[in-house]
């Protein structure tokens, strides 16, 4: 079964549920596996000794020696935990270990999106009894990621991949086969538990989404456009030599560079001195925010914009802490902790991959999306560290875009494409390797 929203508490309650029967009948209990990021293996046991601290929990980490030991006695525990990443490379160990969990669990599923990764493969040679799949983003790139989470919970029951390619993916996807769409809905729905917070999360403050845009200074929109042409017309080439299926990479690159540039010029080009109008509007929302009293999450896909950001919370000593995918798996906690206890500290900076699950930021009551990111599902899986079970306060949501510029492109096709996941799972997905050429071309437009 497939679990997307307020998925650790439940898949707890599971296990509990489980370990008491199996006692109340007298039988031996086994253990069950998480498999999950590995950033997010320490909050896994965390929120089991805090709302299932009768369940016994193992993590499995440290040298492979130790890790060795530490399966080598999962059977002695209910509930053990280990990353994606370990699995990989530990999958032997289980292998001769020849141990049949009650559950196996993989959180954030999404990481088994391509069923040919190592990821995928190790967690499916993993042997239990029942299977769960939790994710909030369940189709990221295309219908091909669905069937990747359902071969792991139940192989075969959606065909193999070509069959489902042929039958659903393709004409569900380009010719809009409203008749195969249905059908596939009507396979899936009975496997999948959908936690929609405004059903279920009543008693939950309001959120307030406002996209605010700005304009790009004389200079910044001066490189923008040179650079906008001379991509454009390369890429036309690029496409026309070598077809779009084989210019994916250049596609994406002229794209993040137009990102940003929006952003900020300096991100990668050196000695500009003329700053950037987005950068101004979102320390004008900082700085008012904050002296009214607002803690702040300053959410971006580009990590490098956070020097210049925090240049500016310096010059204007406002505290601040900041978490990225550099950040050790023992200090998010720490991070997480401190900036929802100390009221002195304004403004998280969250890397938006990095950051985006797996963290309880109810200390905050203002959300900043300094940049669109293609999945519009990522973007709302950040804001939700804060929109979650704890939050006392109204949460307001800004989204910074940039008119005339490939971010209005972008949110605009947030909107026009999300009607296929909206009718399948509720996520809101599509991302450039799924796009026409006209579509890609529209965009350099």
């Amino acid at each position: 079964m497939i679990w997307v929203f307020g998925k650790t508490i439940q898949m707890l309650s599971v296990i509990v549920d489980y370990s008491n029967k199996t006692k109340e009948r007298g039988e031996n209990k086994r253990a069950s596996i998480v498999v999950a990021p590995s950033s997010l293996t320490l909050n896994w046991q965390n929120e089991a000794n805090k709302f299932a601290s009768e369940l016994k929990t193992l993590v499995i980490q440290g040298t492979l020696n130790e890790r060795k030991s530490r399966i080598n006695e999962l059977e002695n525990y209910d509930l053990v935990i280990t990353s994606y990443d370990l699995l990989k490379r530990d999958i032997e160990l289980y292998k001769n270990k020849d141990y049949q969990f009650r559950f196996i669990i993989a959180d954030e599923a999404q990481y088994l999106k391509n069923s040919k990764t190592q990821n995928a493969r190790a967690v499916k040679q993993i042997k239990a009894d029942t299977k769960y799949a939790l994710t909030g983003t369940p189709i990221e790139n295309s219908l091909s990621e669905l069937w990747s989470i359902f071969d792991f919970i139940m192989p075969g029951y959606l065909f193999n991949y070509r069959k489902f390619k042929n039958t659903y993916e393709v004409p569900i996807v380009k010719e809009n086969d409203e008749k195969a769409l249905k059908k596939l809905k009507m396979l899936i729905e009975p496997f999948i538990l959908r936690r929609n917070k405004k059903e279920v999360l009543i008693e939950l403050p309001e959120k307030t989404v406002t996209v605010l845009n700005n304009e790009m200074k004389e200079e910044q929109k001066n490189i923008y456009l040179n650079y906008l042409a001379r991509a454009k017309k390369e890429l036309a080439e690029e496409i026309e030599l070598n077809g779009i299926e084989n210019s994916h990479m250049q596609i994406l690159a002229a794209l993040t560079r137009l990102r940003q540039i929006c952003c900020h010029p300096s991100l990668f080009i050196n000695d500009y001195k003329d700053g950037s109008s987005k950068l101004d509007q979102c320390m004008e929302i900082v700085e008012e925010a904050t002296n009214g009293g607002h803690k702040i999450l300053l959410f971006s896909g580009y990590t490098s914009i956070f020097e210049y950001i925090e240049k500016e919370l310096k010059l204007k000593n406002i505290k601040y802490l900041k978490l990225t995918g550099a950040t050790k798996v023992n200090e998010r906690l720490k991070l997480v902790d401190n900036f929802n206890e100390n009221s002195e500290i304004k403004v998280f900076l969250i890397s938006l991959k990095a950051g985006g699950t797996g963290l309880n930021l109810t200390g905050a009551d203002m959300v900043i999306h300094y940049d669109p990111w293609w999945n519009i599902s990522t973007e709302n899986q950040a804001t939700d560290r804060a929109y979650r079970i704890g939050q006392k306060n109204n949460v307001q949501v800004y989204k910074l875009i940039t008119k005339n510029s490939i971010e209005e492109k972008i949110y605009e096709l947030q909107e026009k494409k999300a009607k296929l996941a909206d009718n399948m799972l509720d996520t809101k997905t599509k991302f450039i390797n799924k796009l026409s050429k006209d579509e890609i071309m529209r965009l350099f437009e």
